[in-house]
């Protein structure tokens, strides 16, 4: 996450203590700032901020008062990036956490930093006990952190809830502090019932130690199931307190399918033999689809890595660095403000992973601009939203499920990486297509972003894409994906020194490391709560019974192979849209996976396109209304109307929604994910990227270079949109003469009205970043 200016009203929420990371709320804030009316102009203390935050990277550093300078704008910085990291805090897949000080923080920082340097170490030096050993570890140093940093709240989520004022809507926050009794209660149990595996010592007919425990798989002794039962409690309320109440209810209806499954009439395609506790128990904490399963796995050994380099980015000045880079590129563009907030959306989504982080960075810094052109806050927010979710699909650092997929499938991440490449770009394609429709169909006025020119920001910061491109460089040599970002994050830390305002001193190393892991607190439980589900799957067979249920469904209505697979697919994309409402995006890959992958992959759909598909759609849950967590991060930013707001990133993400079914209803298809030769993937590429563009304009209602479409020409344009997703011949040309049917219908109605080709631009306005 970039260190932003400021919030969009000029003001900046109160600092953290210390030791405070990323997903931590302001102490003691009772709520937001006000959110700025849209008709207001940026403040002078905002212009004067954004000054001071970018000296650090457009000061001459050879000037006499350079120390002076450099600390001022370090000062600055620091204290735009504490106001963003807190504004986002709100809006990321986890409720917000503890500001802890004292015993407390001094804990979690020495825990996270033993957490940190052991995974490290498994890197390079595994331990000789295997990795589910590791796990056990890794899981007993973190399970414990999740109860003091994340309050027990039983309250509503304070995310969820807003108050009305002066037209203006805030989101209200938890007071901050510190750990209760029960909190250091259910420390210590977690402490317990996660190391108990390993423990040496004999406790009546249970322990023993780890080769003890793995020996008694399949027949628990009574202590094990009770510390079994003891961590699956545990983990349920770890999950609660950081994603809220849903993906527990869903734990708890999996555990409850397995228990009573058994009692289902034995004609319906879901029941099962039924399975006791201890059985269920057994599978969660003794085998290797329970809690100690992949899901864990990618959180031990990968994701808790590239959080570090994330937070080793970030305090290196690399998220500024982006977002100037895009303003320096499009600074005398027309459309500007749009295109630096898709671009800075991109940029920083090579190594942010989260959307609503991300559209909370490129927000506090474009907003300004975005208002000073005269976009509405409701568009302004749906463009900044939409933007930011990319950041989940936009490589090298995709979501956590595409870490999933990896040991799901059994392939390298640069695999995985390659599948995600073209999606990407069409994705940013037509975001960037309906900025320019925007800008012509309103007339919002140029931007003339005062930020200096972009090959003297590539020549002086240009060495934080280094970092990027060695993980790639790395990946394609054969090295671990582990290695490639830890070598990755020393290179980045390296060339930190370059910058003095920057640098990354010991201080703040150990800042870097404490923040990377505490921000995997919250997944890591979700992935160990993901065990409950995947063993309840295992071993009922639900997986199957499922996917027979859905292409049932899809047969029902017609016995075409063609259209049945087709039918399943959009089945399937309503389910897992409707379930990531719910949870978040890893849980939702997980649930997904095993409930509509067996399904797609009985219909003959390859793998990596099955997967691709339901790791899409996990990921738009963050765009999705009701909840679109992207859009309301967005509206917090902009002051916009909420629900407008949401429509409104719809709109702009439009094609992720429909290019994902292309994945799968169609050899051809594979061509997206870089599968197949070179034709395929151009054929693909060409007539999708077509496809989005059609959909671009009928969604936006215009046609750029000619003028407005009116109703007929945008149903026509949708026709030809969504015709030309099946990529095989016939469908595409057909396609082809509907899109050229409503370009001409554009033609002869512009012909007919005599309007311009695009509204009369305003006089240009200066902003400086």
């Amino acid at each position: 996450m970039p260190p932003p200016i400021s919030l969009p009203d000029g003001s900046f929420p109160p600092a953290r203590t210390a030791n405070s990371p990323a997903e931590e709320p302001a102490s003691g804030t009772g709520g937001l700032p006000p959110r700025p009316r849209p008709t207001a102009e940026p403040t002078s203390s905002a212009d004067t901020t954004a000054q001071s935050t970018t000296t650090a990277h457009s000061t001459d550093t050879s000037d006499a008062s350079t120390d002076t300078t450099a600390r001022n704008a370090d000062d600055d910085s620091s204290v735009a990036e504490r106001a963003t990291r807190d504004l986002a805090a709100q809006f990321e897949d986890e409720k917000p956490g503890r500001v802890l000080s004292g015993p407390a923080g001094w804990l979690l920082t020495a825990a996270t930093l033993a957490i940190g340097g052991l995974a490290l170490w498994q890197v390079f030096r595994p331990l000789s006990q295997g990795s589910k050993y590791y796990l056990i570890i890794f899981l007993a140093g973190i399970l414990p952190l999740v109860f003091l940093a994340y309050p027990a709240d039983l309250r509503l989520p304070a995310r969820l809830r807003f108050r009305r004022g002066d037209g203006d809507r805030t989101v209200a926050l938890p007071a901050s502090s510190g750990p209760t009794v029960p909190d250091w209660v259910l420390v210590v149990l977690a402490v317990a019932a996660c190391l108990y595996p390993v423990l040496p010592v004999a406790i009546g007919s249970g322990g023993g130690g780890y080769n003890a425990f793995l020996d008694r798989q399949g027949l628990l002794a009574p202590m094990d199931l009770v510390l079994g039962t003891v961590l699956l409690l545990l983990l349920l309320e770890a999950c609660r307190r950081t994603t809220g109440w849903i993906l527990p209810a869903v734990c708890l209806l999996f555990l409850g399918y397995g228990y009573y499954g058994g009692l289902l009439p034995q004609s319906w395609p879901v029941a099962h033999g039924g399975l006791d506790f201890s059985q269920l128990v057994d599978a969660f904490y003794n085998s290797d689809s329970g809690f100690y399963g992949t899901p864990l796995d990618v959180a031990a050994s990968y994701i808790v890595l590239f959080t570090i380099y994330g937070a080793v980015l970030e305090l290196s000045g690399a998220g500024r660095f982006f977002v100037e880079l895009s303003a320096a590129a499009f600074r005398r563009s027309r459309t500007a403000a749009g295109r630096t907030a898709v671009a800075s959306g991109f940029l920083l989504g090579t190594v942010s992973g989260s959307g609503a982080a991300t559209t909370v960075s490129i927000g506090a810094v474009t907003w300004p601009l975005l208002r000073r052109a005269g976009y509405p806050p409701e568009r302004a927010g749906g463009m900044l939203a939409a933007a930011g979710v990319g950041a989940i699909l936009s490589p090298p650092t995709l979501g956590a499920a595409a870490f999933i997929i990896a040991e799901y499938l059994g392939v390298s991440y640069l695999q995985v990486l390659g599948w995600a490449t073209v999606p990407t770009v069409l994705y940013y394609l037509g975001i960037l297509l309906s900025v320019e429709i925007d800008a012509r169909r309103s007339g919002v006025r140029p931007v003339v972003i005062d930020v200096g020119s972009p090959w003297r920001l590539l020549t002086r910061f240009g060495y934080h894409f280094a970092s990027l491109i060695a993980i790639i460089v790395f990946l394609a040599v054969g090295v671990s994906a582990t290695r490639a970002v830890v070598f990755a994050t020393v290179l980045a830390a390296a060339l930190s020194f370059l910058d003095r305002a920057h640098r990354l001193t010991p201080a703040r190393l150990v800042t870097a490391l404490v923040t990377g892991v505490r921000g995997v607190l919250a997944v890591t439980a979700v992935c160990a709560a993901a065990g409950i589900i995947t063993a309840t799957t295992t071993k009922t067979g639900l997986g199957p019974q499922a996917a027979a249920l859905l292409i049932g469904g899809a047969k029902a209505a017609t016995s075409d192979p063609t259209l049945v697979l087709v039918l399943t697919a959009l089945l399937a994309a309503v389910a897992l849209s409707l379930l990531g409402l719910a949870v978040p995006v890893t849980a939702s890959f997980v649930i997904g996976w095993v409930i509509v992958g067996p399904a797609l992959l009985d219909l003959g759909v390859t793998a990596p396109a099955a997967a691709m598909f339901v790791f899409y759609f996990a990921v738009l849950s963050e765009v999705s209304p009701p909840t679109a967590l992207a859009a309301v991060a967005a509206a917090a930013v902009t002051g916009g109307r909420l629900v407008p707001t949401m429509w409104q990133t719809l709109r702009y993400a439009l094609p992720a929604y429909l290019t994902p079914i292309a994945f799968v209803i169609t050899p051809a298809g594979l061509g997206l994910l870089g599968i197949g030769g070179v034709q395929r993937i151009a054929f693909a590429a060409v007539v999708t990227a077509l496809s989005v563009a059609v959909l671009a304009v009928a969604a936006g209602g215009w046609l750029p270079g000619v003028g407005p479409a009116g109703a007929p020409e945008r149903v026509l344009g949708a026709l030809a949109g969504v015709t030309l997703l099946w990529l095989e011949p016939v469908p595409v040309t057909v396609g082809v003469a509907l899109a050229a049917v409503a370009a001409a219908g554009v033609f002869v109605r512009r012909g007919s009205t005599g309007r311009p080709t695009s509204g009369s631009p305003a006089s240009p306005v200066e902003e400086k970043l």
